[in-house]
């Protein structure tokens, strides 16, 4: 299964709740809803971690519950923190547009003429099949 998250513990093979750590985690999400930056929120919730861990923290869909973690967070604040954080990254310039992708067209067949000539060295016989190349078909049709 993995990591068992912080706010959870295991007992007899089923993940229950650790009541002081979900506190913890339910002032890390409100603390970071009134503005709190994570270190900030972290610290006030009295969560030691760094930086990147208190982001994955507040991004951990397991906090609204599912099959085997009981839920700590409800849905609006899971939401509003999402929210929250896509407000911030586009505000300090953190959002990058993926760069709209170039499409090659590659040969799909070629018209090539009749090879008389065989050696012996690989690489010489590749050069030499390349030369016969008269033009390039594409799947379009195109040349």
């Amino acid at each position: 299964m993995g990591h068992t998250p912080y706010g959870y513990r295991i007992e007899n093979g089923k993940a229950v709740v650790d009541e002081t750590a979900a506190e913890q985690i339910k002032t890390l999400f409100q603390s970071y809803l009134t503005g709190d930056s994570l270190a900030t929120a972290a610290k006030k919730a009295g969560i030691e971690a760094f930086h990147a861990g208190i982001g994955r923290m507040l991004q951990n869909k397991r906090y609204l519950g599912d099959a085997y973690y009981p839920a700590i967070i409800d849905l609006d604040t899971f939401e509003a923190v999402q929210e929250e954080h896509i407000k911030r990254a586009i505000k300090l310039g953190r959002i990058r547009e993926p760069k709209e992708e170039i499409k090659v067209v590659y040969p799909t067949s070629f018209r090539i003429s009749e090879g008389t000539k065989w050696f012996d060295d690989p690489f010489q016989q590749a050069e030499y099949a390349y030369s016969l190349i008269e033009s390039e078909v594409h799947e379009n049709g195109s040349q």
